[in-house]
């Protein structure tokens, strides 16, 4: 009777823990971003599961260049993760007109995003939000500390500082003043035109004028900036117009250079190789006491697959993304790629927490390229980085490249006409 009743309460045991089994729900997500695995496995999705039991996460990345056809391949055969990773602006949209993505307007925790944090993953109209920002991007100036104090170089504020900064390491002679490479012409337009260019145009107000068709790109203040462009070219070092993308960071990372007109995302591949201590500043403004400008660009975000088998424990993980745990952890974890919920004191060195702190004093944009302005030939983004990089190389004139870039818009763009 002992054994018959030990042996009932094993059997009742399993069934209970069966039960509770069977309410447990595995999520999946999908992602571009297979060198993020770790970070994934190791941080998030322990810290995401230990307050949602019941709820497992699985990352299952694949490799960049093959993410977009193969993910459009698994949503169309119901096969795809029940989360995606999405990218900003065009390539999520086409995913949500295409029914492959749910709206996300009912999840409480969007509203702590403001409307330019989720604009690239809005409908044109602004009326759905389509997927969770993740993390963005910082453009502005890292500089070789060592170099300044050994040259006695104050850190820029205005534009005047700046060619003053120029000028002065160019007339020692020790390093490159600026590290940039116009060969692979996209450095010129993103690390150049688009880094500098919304102190001009004053960041949204001039990219969403330019959208409405209110300004053009022959405008003052959209020339203004490729005329700035133009006077890099003294300040690059020899051959710099056969310079790929490669050979700026390691000219820099050599120590050899001064300046590198960057992007955050270039933050700890430069902290693992640089020998030398490194600060960074925002784009200079034109005067003492302008509004900053800096592009912080959507990098990443986070959709429901709309059929998806566990879409109530999916919400549950996008809820948890956009909550300040979340944004210290991926912050923390991911160096230069920053939630917009992060606090400077979340990333993980100083030179990250100083990228972040400009959000504080700066106004944040978009490049004007993505987006609406993307979706034509020829293509605005490209056309945007020749450009840029014609005028650097002084090949084409400021003017003339902004009437190439006007023209080039107003042929596929009604707005623009």
């Amino acid at each position: 009777m002992l054994a018959m009743r030990m042996t009932m309460a094993g059997l009742l045991l399993a069934i209970g823990a069966g039960s509770v089994a069977a309410q447990d729900r595995t999520i999946v997500i999908e992602s571009w971003r297979d060198y993020d695995l770790p970070i994934w496995q190791e941080t998030i999705i322990p810290a995401f599961e230990a307050g949602h039991p019941g709820i497992k996460v699985l990352f299952q990345p694949s490799t960049d260049a093959g993410y977009d056809s193969a993910l459009t391949q698994r949503l169309d055969a119901g096969t795809a993760g029940d989360l995606i990773a999405c990218r900003p602006s065009r390539a999520s949209l086409e995913l949500f007109d295409k029914g492959h993505l749910a709206g996300l307007n009912d999840l409480p925790e969007l509203a702590g995003f403001s409307e330019f944090e989720r604009s690239a993953w809005t409908t044109d109209d602004g009326k759905i939000t389509f997927c969770v920002p993740v993390a963005s991007v910082i453009h502005g100036f890292i500089y070789n500390a060592d170099a300044f104090e050994q040259l006695g170089v104050a850190v820029p504020v205005t534009e005047a500082d700046f060619f003053a900064a120029l000028e002065k390491i160019k007339e020692e002679g020790s390093y490159v003043p600026l590290a940039l490479g116009t060969k692979d012409v996209w450095e010129a337009g993103i690390l150049g035109y688009q880094n500098i260019g919304p102190t001009y145009w004053k960041g949204e107000e001039g990219r969403l004028a330019l959208i409405a068709g209110e300004q053009k790109l022959t405008d003052p203040q959209w020339i203004a900036p490729l005329a700035t462009l133009s006077r890099w070219k003294d300040f690059l070092g020899e051959g710099f117009e056969t310079r790929a993308y490669t050979e700026s960071q390691k000219l820099f990372v050599s120590g050899r250079a001064a300046i590198y007109p960057a992007g955050s995302w270039e933050i700890a591949g430069f902290e693992a190789q640089a020998r030398f201590r490194m600060g960074a500043f925002p784009p200079p403004v034109k005067s003492a006491g302008d509004d900053c400008y800096i592009t912080d660009e959507a990098d990443i975000g986070l959709g429901l697959n709309a059929r998806s088998a566990n879409a109530e424990a999916a919400r549950a993980f996008l809820a948890w993304v956009a909550s300040p745990q979340f944004a210290a952890l991926y912050t923390g974890a991911l160096t230069g790629f920053f939630s917009p919920n992060a606090q400077p004191a979340s990333a993980n060195d100083p030179l990250s927490r100083e990228f972040l702190s400009w959000r504080a004093r700066c106004r944040s944009t978009s490049r004007f390229t993505d987006g609406v302005l993307s979706r034509g030939e020829p293509s605005l983004a490209v056309e945007s980085w020749v450009r840029s990089a014609d005028v650097i190389n002084g090949t084409e004139t400021p003017d003339d490249a902004a009437e190439a870039l006007q023209k080039g818009l107003a042929g596929w763009y009604r707005p623009a006409d």
